[in-house]
């Protein structure tokens, strides 16, 4: 019997903890399955699907910077696929078809709401940076009752844009640094690369104030938008681990039926980070 095939793709795709993530998920639903991490080069992504499939692979995880052209090869995409113009996970259906799907953003609600216990109904929110990793977690912020974000942009038509095609969910608009809106955000988003090389977004240091502070990125230490949110008073501060985790376990889902509990794996991932 031929063990069912998953990966991701990418590129970088060594630091990738997928594999580990999705080897732990198994485990724990004892589903027979391999998952491994594939580097792809620019230009040989429909290939490297391509391969993958008529290799018998029954989906894929896909990471920066294919998440556009695996929108374009899926064949069937889901509501939030479509909404975020990007996808994250392939299902190769048995009946043929290529289903895409984009998880980010119900990871990202579901460690804010099950994992930290952060109320989003009727919550003022500021989201930084316009890009992908933004529009891929409007729909579903939006969904889980945030009441109102702003998206605050070093390109300031880029965040207006991203605002407008958003309109119908609920009351957002956006803007570069000079036009923050004035009173307090229950949470503040970073959702730019920033982080990766050092930079810390040109916020107020009164905004952060009372304020619960996310970073989309990861690290085995505070990204430096934490480092900066906790020493100027921020109420509380989180990275994207637990986002990781919380998508991988809806791909995982689509995937194989199953659901998988994420808290006894976040707990081992955060102690493993803690003890380097």
């Amino acid at each position: 019997m031929i063990t069912d095939q998953y990966a991701v793709m990418g590129n970088p795709i060594a630091h990738s903890k997928s594999p580990l993530i999705h080897a732990a998920f198994a485990r724990a639903t004892k589903q027979e399955l391999v998952y491994r991490a594939i580097l792809v080069e620019p230009g040989e992504f429909f290939t490297a699907v391509a391969n993958f499939r008529a290799t018998g692979g029954k989906g894929l995880n896909i990471t920066v910077p294919f998440k556009g052209e695996a929108y374009s090869v899926a064949e069937i995409l889901s509501a939030r696929a479509k909404r975020a113009l990007a996808v994250n996970t392939l299902y190769f259906n048995p009946e043929g078809y290529i289903y895409g799907d984009n998880t980010d953003g119900i990871g990202l609600v579901r460690d804010l709401t099950n994992n930290l216990g952060i109320t989003l109904s009727g919550c003022r929110l500021l989201l930084i940076g316009a890009g992908g990793a933004a529009r891929g977690i409007l729909d579903p912020l939006f969904s889980a009752g945030v009441q109102s974000i702003f998206i605050v942009n070093r390109t300031a038509e880029r965040a207006r844009e991203l605002a407008v095609a958003f309109t119908d969910l609920g009351e957002i608009a956006g803007g570069g640094w000079s036009e923050l809106p004035p009173g307090h955000f229950d949470l503040i988003i970073n959702a730019t690369s920033a982080s990766l090389i050092g930079e810390i977004p040109p916020l107020p240091e009164d905004i952060i104030t009372g304020t619960v502070c996310y970073d989309l990125m990861y690290s085995t230490s505070r990204t430096p938008f934490l480092s900066w949110a906790h020493l100027h008073g921020a109420k509380r501060i989180a990275d994207g681990l637990g986002m990781l985790v919380e998508q991988a376990a809806e791909s995982f889902y689509l995937w194989r039926g199953i659901r998988p509990a994420t808290a006894p794996l976040l707990s081992e991932l955060h102690n493993r980070l803690e003890t380097r």
